[in-house]
């Protein structure tokens, strides 16, 4: 096993960072502040793997993932609705969940691009209520179908380099299941439990060039490694105990960039909500922008 440690990075701590991504075309970092309701763009700086802030897009909270998009428009999950956000921050919505309407607190969660261009979106309770969220998809034209349903937290997702495995969390359940993915449909099929949590909850996870899946543990401050058959292989230090997402970033794809958050009890802890990031000796994949040149918007473009 092997132990590293990650450094924190230069912007201001948020209350929830979550759902980073390096977007190629612009050599920037993007992730959100769920809670402020904030888009944040940072330029990496790979000798120093320090991050300078560059811009913010503020919007009615929660803000819970970003993605870029073909257009080079990016794509934000907020509260239930799907936005287009363009260069000059102007939010068009272009679908939304239809929650029912039971008294459960919902809000989309975690999002990400399959090697298709589709956008898989989770959702969760505010309150934890078991069973009450779902895993959706939408496609290149907004449209939107439920690939899982009786789902608890909807979390951290990505797919294998040849696109065949989906890795889900469903945090409660403390594991990272593997699921068969048909790329062609952006359906998937059988699924097995792939790693298991015995301290901490899995949250956001992203997969590296060689197969290997990164997990954000929530509550232990760590992101832990497994390589393809599901042994764990890294564990990287981060400080804070609510570590919530990471990705590989940079010109090489070669930093590992961690989000934590600073909630409840966390609030108090050393660098809670900072950004941290190491070099874990790993190449990461490049993220696939969201296929949105079939949307219909309202005005008309």
């Amino acid at each position: 096993m092997i132990t590293l440690r990650a450094h924190p990075c230069a912007p201001a701590p948020g209350r929830l960072c979550e759902s980073p991504v390096w977007d190629n075309r612009t050599g920037e970092l993007l992730w959100v502040d769920i809670r402020g309701g904030h888009i944040h763009r940072a330029e990496l700086d790979r000798a120093t793997l320090d991050l300078t802030h560059r811009s913010t897009v503020s919007l009615t909270p929660p803000v819970s993932a970003v993605v870029p998009c073909a257009s080079g428009s990016l794509l934000a999950t907020v509260g239930d609705t799907f936005y287009l956000i363009d260069g000059d921050g102007t939010a068009t919505p272009i679908a939304a969940i239809p929650f029912p309407d039971d008294g459960i607190r919902r809000r989309l969660n975690d999002a990400k691009v399959d090697p298709h261009g589709r956008l898989l979106a989770g959702t969760m309770s505010e309150d934890g209520v078991q069973g009450s969220a779902a895993l959706y998809r939408l496609d290149s034209d907004g449209a939107l179908s439920i690939l899982r349903d009786g789902v608890t937290i909807s979390n951290g997702l990505d797919w294998s380099p040849d696109g065949t495995v989906l890795y889900y969390v469903d945090s409660p359940t403390k594991r990272v299941d593997a699921f068969e993915y048909d790329i062609a449909t952006g359906t998937f099929g059988n699924g097995k439990p792939f790693a298991r949590f015995e301290n901490g909850e899995p949250d956001g996870l992203t997969v590296d060039g060689e197969g290997w899946v990164w997990v954000a543990v929530w509550g232990v401050g760590q992101v832990h490694a497994f390589d393809p058959t599901g042994h764990r292989r890294v564990i990287i230090e981060v400080g804070p105990s609510q570590v919530s997402s990471c990705v590989f970033a940079g010109p090489d794809l070669d930093v590992l960039v961690i989000t934590t958050a600073a909630e409840g009890k966390a609030a108090g802890e050393p660098g809670a909500g900072r950004l941290f990031a190491c070099v874990p000796g790993a190449v990461g994949l490049q993220a696939t922008p969201y296929s949105d040149t079939r949307l219909v918007r309202s005005d008309g473009r």
